[in-house]
C-alpha cells in the first residue's frame, strides 16, 4: 500500500480548502461612519472599539446635517485585514449608524489633519523655527517674545514631520485635531 499524498491542511474526503486564509500584517484604514446626531452615539461606537481591544489611531465628529441630525465620525484604526472587515460589520449592526466606508479600499482619498504647536526659543532657534515653518507652510497665529504658536494642516506625516523638526528648537506643546478625510470619487 503507498502512501498518500495529501496536501498539508486538506484531505482527500474534504471539499473545503482548510489552509489558514488570513494575514498577520497590520494595516492603516481610514474609516467613515454616518450617524445619528443624538447623545450617546459616540460613546456606543467607541465602546465597540474598546470592548473588543482594538486601538483607535484618529477619532473626528462633527454634525454634517443639521436639519436631518446626522453626524459623520472619521476613524482612522489599525489592524489586520481580517480585524477591519469585522469592524466594519459590527460598526453596520450599531442602530444609529447609516453608513460605513473604508476610504482606504474604496479608491484616491484626501486627509487632512490641523495641528497647533507652541515653540518656545530665543536667538537663533527663534529665527529657525520661523525657517522650517516657511518651508512647510505653517503659519504663525500667535507670538510673544518667547514663544511662537504655529498653525499646520496638511497630512498625518507632514504634522509629524514638523513636529520632529521643532523638538530640537524648543516646542513646548502640540495639540492635534485628528485625521478628516474625504474620498475623491463621486459617492452617487
Amino acid at each position: 500500500m503507498s502512501a498518500l499524498k495529501i496536501k498539508k491542511g486538506s484531505s482527500k474526503h474534504s471539499a473545503y480548502n482548510l489552509r489558514p486564509t488570513f494575514s498577520d500584517t497590520q494595516e492603516r484604514h481610514t474609516l467613515t461612519v454616518l450617524v445619528d446626531n443624538e447623545a450617546g452615539v459616540l460613546a456606543r461606537v467607541i465602546g465597540l472599539f474598546s470592548g473588543r481591544g482594538y486601538n483607535i489611531d484618529s477619532l473626528t465628529v462633527a454634525e454634517i446635517d443639521h436639519q436631518g441630525h446626522l453626524s459623520r465620525i472619521t476613524i482612522v484604526t489599525t489592524g489586520t485585514p481580517q480585524v477591519i472587515e469585522q469592524i466594519k460589520a459590527q460598526l453596520g449592526r450599531l442602530v444609529p449608524v447609516h453608513e460605513v466606508h473604508d476610504l482606504t479600499v474604496e479608491g484616491p482619498v484626501v486627509e487632512r489633519e490641523l495641528a497647533l504647536l507652541k515653540v518656545e526659543n530665543a536667538g537663533d532657534k527663534r529665527v529657525e523655527a520661523l525657517r522650517l515653518a516657511d518651508i512647510f507652510r505653517a503659519q504663525v497665529v500667535d507670538s510673544t517674545l518667547d514663544s511662537f504658536t504655529f498653525q499646520i494642516t496638511g497630512t498625518q506625516e507632514k504634522v509629524d514631520a514638523f513636529a520632529d523638526l521643532m523638538r530640537p528648537l524648543g516646542l513646548a506643546e502640540m495639540a492635534r485635531t485628528g485625521v478628516a478625510a474625504l474620498s475623491r470619487h463621486s459617492q452617487s
